[in-house]
């Protein structure tokens, strides 16, 4: 079967493509989602606790607003059912194929086209849409010992909902986004719970609340207001990249997550082992009032002497200290740098784009990769951020791809890629700009960084 765009992935960026290519009188599309619901990562992700770190007017599609947010820092189950009521109500379920999982793309220059072979058949495409978002698979370390332990272990992207927590023994390795929302969640109901951590974050209070109903009916009688809420938010926050570019300026944030910690943990030592040593701002900077209070209880330890080996019903770390543990939750984040999808992508060479981009993923203004024709990445490489919305980035590449389309459709043009001189600069002028960053500068290892710097 043939389609003039594909689409891998119906999170927010493919279903905002999707939405944009219909509201553009595109309809010969097709989008291939591997799951049975859309959703991406906020339909995985089902863990206690779970919720955005940007405030909810902004975290969401400009052209479809929600003025009935029930909160300013929206959870999991309604950020879903909003990408939901989108993709039912833009009309775009009926070109969704679902538990259709690529596993393969290759371009043909012979045929000047996309060859999609999925688990449910075999397709063909113009142009590839790839928004399969870089927080859709899971990372599970290879502990010494794993596949002997006797206990449950499971990721926090992949939560067994069918454990009761109550009077367990509980290990949570990894203290990401993750672990500082679903670790409040689960402190009260298990009996001890041994925190492995490898590197502290900087974590500043959250400003969350409920928005009253009243406000709600405001925004859906004048959405003019909520427009100019959301542009507030977006200024506020789009104020924070000075910091990051100036590293100096972050001493108040600094102070502010100090006071969040001293506030709560009276204990000296821990609060030692929980103050990182890198600039803040270097790592993903963290949201949370509940973080702090909780692993200041009586059942919480926090351990920083890493991790030897897993026995049958036990961790031990560094030292040689064994712990008894019947749970394990992996908090341990997502392959944002070395994405699965780009084994699967083949270009002109027959080269993938993990090959070409050999552990330090290039692309053209984050979307286009020299070698891969008609190929589009929304959240491509250079387009994460620390400060802001990343649906605002994914709407920015959207743009671009619909002008791409609109250019081919009125050149006559059927193949359209960068060429390598002009990727090879854009990606250097971006690479100059963040030398001085806290990215490069704040000395720690963070996803903001691949592999080769």
């Amino acid at each position: 079967m043939h389609t003039r765009i594909a689409i891998i992935g119906s999170g927010f960026a493919g279903l905002g493509a999707a939405i944009r290519l219909k509201r553009h009188g595109i309809d010969d599309f097709l989008v291939f989602e591997r799951a049975s619901d859309v959703g991406g990562t906020w339909r995985d992700n089902t863990y206690p606790g779970c919720a955005c770190d940007v405030e909810s007017h902004l975290y969401s599609l400009s052209f479809a607003l929600e003025p009935g947010w029930t909160r300013r820092f929206s959870r999991q189950p309604e950020i879903w059912a909003y990408l939901q009521r989108c993709a039912r109500e833009f009309g775009i379920l009926p070109h969704i194929r679902f538990k259709h999982e690529v596993q393969s793309a290759r371009w043909s220059d012979r045929a000047r086209r996309w060859e999609l072979d999925t688990t449910g058949g075999s397709f063909t495409a113009d142009v590839l849409v790839v928004a399969a978002g870089p927080l859709s698979d899971p990372i599970t370390p290879d502990l010494p010992g794993l596949a002997r332990f006797e206990g449950r272990a499971f990721h926090s992207a992949q939560w067994d909902h069918g454990l009761d927590l109550r009077g367990r023994h509980v290990a949570v390795i990894g203290t990401g986004a993750s672990a500082i929302q679903f670790i409040p969640e689960i402190q009260k109901r298990v009996a001890a719970l041994h925190l492995f951590q490898r590197t502290p974050a900087w974590v500043l209070p959250r400003p969350d609340g409920r928005i009253p109903a009243s406000h709600q009916r405001l925004y859906r009688r004048l959405p003019i207001l909520q427009r100019a809420t959301r542009l507030a938010i977006y200024l506020f926050r789009e104020s924070f990249v000075v910091t990051f570019a100036h590293p100096a300026l972050m001493r108040p944030a600094r102070r502010l997550a100090l006071w969040n910690m001293t506030r709560s943990i009276a204990d000296p030592a821990l609060r030692a082992r929980l103050t990182p040593a890198y600039a803040m701002g270097c790592k993903r900077i963290l949201l949370s009032s509940e973080y702090y209070p909780t692993v200041a209880q009586s059942n919480v330890e926090v351990v920083t002497t890493g991790i030897r080996e897993i026995r049958p019903h036990a961790i031990v770390d560094g030292e040689g200290r064994e712990r008894a543990v019947d749970t394990i939750i992996f908090a341990t984040g997502f392959r944002p740098t070395d994405p699965p999808i780009a084994r699967a992508i083949r270009g002109r060479e027959g080269l993938s784009l993990a090959e070409a981009w050999q552990g330090s993923p290039k692309a053209h203004r984050g979307s286009t990769v020299s070698g891969f024709p008609n190929l589009f990445i929304l959240l491509g490489p250079n387009t994460g951020l620390g400060h802001n919305s990343v649906v605002y980035m994914t709407e920015a590449q959207i743009d671009h791809l619909l002008g791409a389309l609109r250019y081919m459709q009125t050149s006559g043009v059927g193949v359209i890629e960068p060429t390598p001189d002009a990727q090879a600069r854009w990606v250097d002028a971006i690479d100059r700009r963040m030398r001085a960053t806290v990215w490069m500068t704040g000395g720690c290892a963070s996803w903001y960084v691949d592999r080769t710097g």
